[in-house]
């Protein structure tokens, strides 16, 4: 059976396209754009009239803790919470507990995913053996199983050379590789910002140097190996700077922020507030401004949640000893808007960075609204008001710092290959 939204504000930042109009789809498709003629006489009619239509959300970060962590989050859970905030594709990160090393492991999550048929779960998968930093994997073979990229995440490499090698083995197998700079002996066991915040609060801090120090070596690892590199979570100016510098020198590489990174900063951590450790550390007003900056020049291509839930003893012992993350599936697209009504960004070029620019990066045909394109796709109610609150959150992780605040726009509907998956009309999963 087709569908036909009708006189909805069709939002695609990939051609640019801004009309109100009507989408007609089946088969799990687009099959026009543009009033049709006359609707097939068993299509399912939607009257979209004031409500947004653009493509389903791409979120480059997500740790969806299944397999390995089920007690954290399951598939089930987070795919559901993802489809109820507009989000079509998750891309799942790999962790020392979650370690994604074979075929095997990334055909399970698959499986797992598909019969679940919430969202599009596509796997990151590790570059060494249990992220160890020493040991490739064989990325052919995760390649072969559908993998978009490699990372070996926040865990260190034994040194540059066991990068250097593993970078070159993905560039063999053309796969991009998800950097997350980190220069470990720099950060030590930092919780904070390196800053006035850390020293008043005597936590142990990272130096924005530490990530600066890392982009700076990736990069001339990048120019060595001729791999293509992703640069995950930027939080420091200085990182911004240096990845506009390579863009304009021709380096092919891109870079995405986490959304809180964009209304956070160190001094959310003034009451020693845990639901604001993360990692990377909240930074100052000045690296706020400059990510920012950065996105508004595109030297940022995406922004991502970085969802990491946890379970509620997880973030209640002393800061230094809670893990950092925060549970933002349910927030990226409110937090993202914010930025369209502080006039940071048009609707156009914010639904860019989280829908077609995050899939050019992992090679996917989704994140467009064209014929032919497949029908990921959010219906938005821009008037709705509404606050967050931690009993409404749908995710098993209720980490969020965001609680209380109140947001402007809701998801309504969200299609997944033409399928109505939130809300979902068939029966939940137990």
């Amino acid at each position: 059976m087709s569908v036909v939204i009708r006189n909805a504000r069709v939002l695609d930042p990939a051609t640019g396209r801004d009309e109100v109009t009507s989408v007609v789809i089946g088969d799990g498709r687009i099959r026009s754009v543009g009033a049709p003629e006359a609707p097939a006489p068993d299509a399912r009619l939607i009257e979209a009239g004031g409500l947004w239509l653009f493509p389903g959300l791409i979120d480059l970060a997500t740790w969806l803790r299944e397999p390995g962590l089920d007690h954290k989050a399951t598939l089930a859970t987070e795919t559901r919470a993802a489809a109820a905030s507009g989000i079509t594709t998750l891309c799942h990160q790999p962790e020392p507990d979650v370690s994604i090393d074979s075929s095997a492991q990334v055909n399970l999550i698959h499986d797992i995913a598909d019969s679940l048929g919430k969202a599009n779960v596509r796997v990151v998968g590790n570059m060494t053996r249990r992220l160890r930093g020493q040991q490739l994997t064989n990325m052919g073979s995760l390649r072969r199983a559908g993998c978009v990229g490699v990372t070996n995440g926040w865990q260190p490499f034994a040194d540059l050379y066991y990068m250097r090698r593993a970078m070159e083995y993905a560039a063999t197998h053309d796969l991009t590789v998800f950097v997350y700079p980190l220069e470990h002996a720099l950060a030590a066991e930092g919780v904070a910002h390196e800053g006035e915040v850390a020293s008043r609060l005597g936590l142990p801090a990272i130096p924005a140097v530490a990530e600066t120090v890392a982009v700076a070596q990736t990069l001339a690892l990048l120019e060595l190996t001729g791999a293509r590199v992703h640069f995950c979570r930027l939080s420091a100016a200085g990182s911004v700077r240096l990845i506009r510098q390579a863009r304009q020198e021709g380096l092919l590489v891109t870079a995405d922020v986490a959304a809180h990174q964009l209304f956070l900063t160190e001094k959310d951590l003034m009451d020693f507030n845990s639901l604001c450790h993360v990692m990377p550390p909240l930074r100052s007003e000045a690296d706020r401004q400059a990510l920012l900056e950065g996105l508004q020049d595109n030297t940022i291509d995406a922004i991502c949640s970085d969802h990491q839930p946890h379970e509620i003893d997880a973030k209640m012992a002393p800061l230094q000893q809670t893990a950092p993350g925060i549970s933002a599936l349910e927030t990226l697209l409110p937090l993202s808007m914010r930025l369209v009504q502080d006039g940071v960004l048009d609707e156009l070029t914010l639904l860019g960075k989280l829908t077609w620019q995050p899939a050019h990066i992992i090679r996917s045909e989704a994140g467009r609204i064209a014929v032919e394109a497949p029908a990921d796709l959010v219906l938005y109610d821009p008037e709705v008001l509404w606050e967050l609150s931690f009993q409404g959150m749908l995710s098993k992780g209720r980490n969020t710092p965001f609680a209380g605040w109140s947001f402007h726009g809701q998801v309504r509907q969200t299609f997944l290959s033409g399928l109505c998956v939130h809300p979902d009309e068939r029966r939940e999963p137990e």
